[in-house]
C-alpha cells in the first residue's frame, strides 16, 4: 500500500506557528519551566504534519530555525534534525482532539514533584478551586478535574496506550502527568494552551501546599 504524497507545506503558516512556538518558550522559561533543554512544544499545521521543536534546543532562546516538520508519524519531513522522542505524545493528541492547535510540555519543579507524590494515586483530583474556571469547558469551581499521573516510560507506545485507556475509558482529558517527569497539556490555540499550563502550574501548587499544611 502506498502512502499519498504531502500537499505543499503552507510556510506562511509554518513561519505563524513557528513563532506562537518560539513566543510561548520565552514565556515558559522565564518562569523556569524548563530546566536544561528539556521540554518540547508543537502546533499543528495541517492533517498531515505539525510543527514540533528540535530536539536538544534551549527552549528559552528558540527561532524558526529550531523547529522542524513531521508527519503524524513522527518522522521528519524535509529534515535531517531529529525531533524530540515524545514526539508521538504529541501526535496522538492532535489525532484524539481535533481541536487542538498546540502543545506544551513541560518539567517545572512544582509538576515533577506532583508528579511522583501523586504517582501512587494514579491521578491528581481538583476540586473547589476558583481557578479551575481557567480551564476550558469549566465553569464553575464546584466542577471536578481529574488530571492523571502515568507512570514513566522511554517507550512511547506504552505511554500512548495509557493515554488510550484513559479516553477509551470515557474520562475527560486536559492534561497529563508522567512520574517524575512533567505535564502534557492543550488547547484550541496557543494562548489558550499557555492559559491551560499556568493554571494547572498554579492547582498543582495549591494541592501540594495543603498537603504541606495538613496536620
Amino acid at each position: 500500500m502506498t502512502t499519498a504524497p504531502l500537499a505543499p507545506l503552507d510556510q506562511e503558516l509554518f513561519n505563524r506557528q513557528a513563532d506562537a512556538i518560539a513566543e510561548a518558550g520565552k514565556y515558559v522559561a522565564g518562569h523556569g519551566w524548563t530546566p536544561a533543554t528539556s521540554s518540547n512544544f508543537s502546533a499543528r499545521l495541517d492533517d498531515s504534519r505539525i510543527a514540533v521543536t528540535i530536539s536538544g534546543r534551549d527552549k528559552g532562546r528558540l527561532g524558526r530555525e529550531d523547529i522542524m516538520v513531521v508527519d503524524y508519524q513522527g518522522q521528519p519531513v524535509g529534515s535531517q534534525h531529529r525531533p524530540s522522542a515524545e514526539t508521538l505524545l504529541h501526535t496522538q493528541i492532535y489525532q484524539r482532539f481535533p481541536e487542538a492547535q498546540a502543545i506544551l510540555h513541560t518539567h517545572s519543579r512544582q509538576q515533577s514533584v506532583a508528579s511522583r507524590f501523586y504517582a501512587a494515586e494514579g491521578v491528581v483530583r481538583f476540586e473547589g478551586w476558583e481557578l479551575q474556571k481557567a480551564i476550558t469547558g469549566h465553569t464553575t469551581h464546584e466542577s471536578v478535574i481529574e488530571v492523571p499521573v502515568l507512570p514513566n516510560s522511554q517507550y512511547m507506545p506504552e505511554l500512548m496506550a495509557q493515554v488510550d485507556a484513559w479516553l477509551d475509558a470515557g474520562k475527560p482529558l486536559h492534561a497529563y502527568l508522567i512520574s517524575g517527569h512533567g505535564i502534557y497539556t492543550w488547547g484550541r490555540s496557543m494562548q489558550e494552551t499557555l492559559r491551560h499550563l499556568e493554571a494547572f502550574e498554579f492547582l498543582l501548587g495549591c494541592e501540594l501546599d495543603l498537603r504541606r499544611l495538613s496536620p
